[in-house]
């Protein structure tokens, strides 16, 4: 049984796989009173004065353990294997420089926003960047809702708003969205405008690091109906045609 979970822990794509399990390990270890999120949340005053963890630390924490860290979660992972698996397979130097220039994009606006935690936002950067990547396929939520691929992440805003606190839920996705659609933009858009390019480029660094010739023939991808929303899950389904999360914690 043991090395059944290693073999399929193993077989997830290794950004997804590195994140996601940052993200439960550090959330856990707040749970087990192992550090505290005052050690964690981004602090511009003190990231000057030399605890530039916190640059990384923010997209890592969730929230206190409950049913908002289990849907953030599944959507951090699911959506994030997709994107691995689909239009950035063969490509992890790319999918790294896409991390990068978002978590760079939301650090710029905590700045001015005030805002504590990133991962939520990063999650919602992540659905946005798939949604517009897919935007024929039709979603479900909850079995209420159906829709276009492209308006999942303004359902999900409305969805943490009614979870939470509202205005820290809105600035949050918010900024997420925004990462999501300038990143679209610069990649997807403005690349096939007349006299435009592309202008985010990855190093060749990370490209001779990361990247390999892709396996077609022993590549397993996300089964399609394990995807988000699929049998299993009741949101956003494909049907293919302060820092303690208490009075301190914006979630």
């Amino acid at each position: 049984m043991a090395n059944v979970l290693i073999a399929g822990y193993n077989e997830i794509p290794i950004v997804t796989r590195i994140y996601t399990t940052a993200c439960v390990c550090t959330t856990f270890a707040v749970h087990l009173d192992l550090v505290s999120p005052f050690q964690l949340y981004f602090n511009p005053n003190l990231i000057m004065q030399g605890q530039i963890w916190r640059l990384v630390t923010t997209f890592l924490f969730f929230g206190t353990i409950g049913f908002s860290f289990l849907f953030n979660m599944i959507f951090t992972y699911r959506y994030c294997r997709m994107l691995e698996e689909g239009s950035f397979r063969g490509k992890t130097a790319d999918f790294i420089m896409m991390f990068f220039f978002g978590a760079v994009f939301m650090i710029f606006f905590a700045f001015f926003i005030n805002l504590l935690f990133l991962g939520q936002a990063f999650t919602i950067m992540l659905v946005y960047i798939w949604s517009r990547r897919n935007p024929f396929l039709r979603m479900n939520f909850f079995g209420l809702l159906n829709f276009q691929a492209p308006y999942l992440p303004w359902v999900l805003l409305a969805f943490s708003v009614i979870l939470g606190d509202i205005s820290n839920a809105i600035y949050i996705d918010l900024v997420g969205i925004g990462a999501g659609h300038f990143y679209y933009f610069l990649e997807d858009v403005f690349p096939n405008q007349p006299n435009g390019r592309k202008l985010l480029k990855t190093p060749q660094f990370l490209k001779n690091i990361f990247d390999e010739p892709v396996d077609t023939d022993d590549y397993i991808v996300l089964p399609e109906n394990d995807r988000p929303g699929g049998a299993a899950f009741a949101w956003g389904n494909n049907n293919n045609n302060n820092p303690n999360n208490n009075n301190e914690q914006p979630n």
